[in-house]
């Protein structure tokens, strides 16, 4: 279970400037549904000295999302707009009092939306996708150019760190090679080497196959109440293969649950692991063959 500091409660229960601004001058979209997450941000701009008077939001998301935005327009209010474009994620987070590593994502969406107003409200054009940048993550449409950015930014160095911050790798994960590439690169760049997390320690191979075999039967009746299943497959170091049968295979939502039970995984066992459908095990044997 994730702890939340006494802030980021606050600001969920009591948000702040939550709707749209009244005479708004400058407006700032990034998520979508589709994806879990959304924030529209609306500031009120004076032309004359460019600060800004009020903001406000309206989001889509989970509690972290809320708070983040609500933090976020405390914070910009009364800087002009060259100020607010100095604020970071970790302005936001340090301003909640923290946010668990696992929620990051929300602060790095409320940096983004303030960008995007800003950029509105000079008449410029700005996208959160960053065209010029590879597709790396499909299931949350996140760019190389993105991760680049909030890898060093953020001075992250683990492929766990970027779900946090990003989401990309948080549902199907066949883009974790991707991310670690992107990681060694950067890290490269830094004069450091990038290393793929270890297999958790103090407990013997059989034991940890027993372990993921009874959180994946602790998931089982949720999805089995829904008409869907979930059985273990293979085992092969931090990447674990399941069937999705039933309701589940084939449905829009399957990389959401596979995220779900891959978040579940982490929590019990203490590691960075990749749960994969038992599909992708042939195409992985044959790229390596």
């Amino acid at each position: 279970m994730w702890e939340y500091s006494e802030k980021v409660k606050e600001h969920f229960f009591s948000p702040r400037n939550a709707g749209m601004v009244e005479g708004a001058n400058a407006v700032g979209e990034v998520g979508s549904i589709s994806c879990g997450d959304a924030l529209r941000l609306t500031l009120k701009v004076d032309p004359e000295s460019e600060t800004i008077l009020d903001a406000g939001f309206e989001t889509f998301g989970c509690g972290s999302a809320i708070a983040s935005s609500s933090a976020l327009t405390e914070i910009v209010k009364g800087m002009t707009v060259d100020q607010a474009l100095e604020v970071s994620n970790q302005d936001i987070a340090d301003f909640l009092e923290g946010l668990p590593p696992e929620k990051m994502h929300c602060s790095v969406m409320g940096r983004e939306a303030l960008q995007a107003a800003v950029a509105n409200y000079r008449g410029e054009q700005w996208s959160d996708d960053h065209e010029e940048g590879a597709l790396i993550c499909k299931c949350f449409a996140i760019d190389a150019v993105m991760i680049e950015e909030t890898v060093r930014a953020n001075n992250l160095k683990t492929v766990e760190d970027v779900t946090n911050y990003t989401k990309a790798g948080g549902g199907c994960t066949s883009c974790h090679e991707g991310i670690e590439e992107i990681l060694a690169v950067v890290l490269a760049e830094q004069g450091e080497t990038f290393e793929s997390a270890p297999v958790a320690a103090g407990m013997t191979n059989l034991q940890r196959i027993r372990r993921i075999e009874t959180v994946i039967e602790s998931i089982r009746p949720q999805l089995q109440a829904d008409h869907g299943d979930v059985e273990l497959v293979d085992v092969d170091g931090n990447t674990i293969y399941v069937n999705m049968t039933g309701a589940c295979s084939g449905c829009q939502m399957a990389s959401m649950t596979l995220s779900g039970i891959q978040q579940r995984l982490m929590e019990d066992l203490g590691e960075f692991i990749k749960v994969v459908p038992a599909g992708q095990m042939a195409q992985i044997a044959k790229a390596g063959a």
